[in-house]
C-alpha cells in the first residue's frame, strides 16, 4: 500500500471516530432533552444526527479518492475530495443560517413575553460534555487533515467546531434558565445569533477555497516560489518560466519550461528534467504531477 492510501485510510478512521461520537452524543442529547425538558437540547441532538450526513460524504469521497488513475480519470480521483469539501462547506453555511434563524425566532418569542421551558441539570452536564467532545474531535480531525493535506477532512473538522459553537449557545441558554430563571433564556438566542456569524464566515472561506480548487486556480505565491527555488537548485537548469500550478485533491500538478545548454544531447537534457521532477516529488509528495518542457538556451 502506498503512502497516499495509508493517509487516506487514516483519514477514514478519523472520520469514523466522528461518526461514533455523533451517534453517541445525539442519542444522549435526545434522551436528556426529552426527559430533562430542554428544547434546546433536542435541537442540538437533531443537529448532531445531521452531522452523520457530512461524515458519510467524507467517507465516500475518501474511498473514491483511493482509486488509481484510469482511462476516464487520467489524473486520478483527487477532485472528488475537493467536491466533498465543497459540499461540507455548503453544509456549514446552512448550519450557520439555521442557527441564526432559530436564534432570531427565539428572540422574537422572548420579546413577545413568552417564557421558555426551564431545563434540568442533566441537560447542563451533557451540553458541557458535548462541547468538550466536539472540540477534541475538531482538534483530532483538523490535525489529521493538515498532516494528510485533505481539504475535505479540514472542512469537516470545522463542521465539528461549529457544533461546539452552537452547543456553547445552548449552554448559555440552559445555564441562564437554570440559575437565573426562564426569563434569562434570551441569552441562548442572543449567543446563537452571534455564533452563527462566525460559522458563516468559516463556511464561506472554506467554500471559496474549494471552488478555487475546482476551477483550478493557481497555487499560492509561496508555493510557486518554492518550485522555482527547487528547479534552479539543479545547476544545468536555467531560466524556469511559464510555470503553471493547480491542485488535484490533496496533490498538486506543476507544468513548467526550462532552458538547457544547446551543447547537451537529448539524453542529458532528459536526465536534468528527471532530476528536477524527483526533487519536486520529494518535496511536494510522490503523487505530484510534473510536466517539464525543455528549451535550448540560445
Amino acid at each position: 500500500m502506498n503512502t497516499t492510501n495509508q493517509k487516506i485510510n487514516q483519514d477514514i478512521r478519523i472520520t469514523l471516530l466522528g461518526v461514533i461520537v455523533n451517534i453517541t452524543l445525539s442519542t444522549l442529547q435526545l434522551i436528556v432533552g426529552i426527559f430533562g425538558r430542554s428544547s434546546a437540547m433536542i435541537a442540538d441532538a437533531i443537529h448532531s444526527f445531521s452531522d452523520l450526513i457530512t461524515d458519510s460524504i467524507i467517507i465516500i469521497s475518501l474511498q473514491i479518492t483511493k482509486k488509481p488513475a484510469d482511462e476516464s480519470h487520467n489524473y486520478g480521483h483527487g477532485k472528488v475530495e475537493t467536491l466533498a469539501s465543497t459540499l461540507v462547506s455548503i453544509a456549514l453555511i446552512l448550519v450557520g443560517f439555521t442557527i441564526f434563524n432559530l436564534g432570531f425566532k427565539k428572540t422574537l418569542l422572548v420579546l413577545n413575553g413568552e417564557l421558555l421551558t426551564n431545563p434540568s441539570m442533566f441537560a447542563l452536564y451533557l451540553i458541557i460534555f458535548s462541547i468538550i467532545a466536539k472540540e477534541m474531535l475538531y482538534r483530532v480531525t483538523f490535525k489529521a487533515g493538515q498532516k494528510s493535506g485533505s481539504t475535505a477532512l479540514m472542512a469537516n473538522a470545522w463542521h465539528h467546531r461549529s457544533d461546539a459553537f452552537s452547543s456553547i449557545a445552548t449552554l448559555i441558554g440552559i445555564s441562564g434558565a437554570i440559575f437565573l430563571g426562564p426569563k434569562w433564556y434570551f441569552l441562548d438566542p442572543l449567543a446563537a445569533i452571534i455564533i452563527s456569524f462566525f460559522i458563516l464566515k468559516i463556511g464561506l472561506q472554506l467554500l471559496s477555497k474549494s471552488i478555487n480548487e475546482l476551477l483550478e486556480a493557481t497555487l499560492p505565491p509561496e508555493i510557486n516560489e518554492k518550485i522555482l527555488k527547487i528547479v534552479t537548485s539543479v545547476q544545468e537548469s536555467k531560466n524556469p518560466h511559464n510555470v503553471k500550478t493547480r491542485r488535484i485533491g490533496r496533490n498538486i500538478a506543476i507544468d513548467l519550461h526550462i532552458k538547457v545548454a544547446t551543447t547537451l544531447n537529448i539524453v542529458a537534457a532528459h536526465n536534468i528534467s528527471t532530476i528536477i521532477e524527483q526533487k519536486l516529488k520529494n518535496h511536494f509528495g510522490e503523487n505530484t504531477v510534473v510536466y517539464i518542457h525543455i528549451e535550448p538556451d540560445n
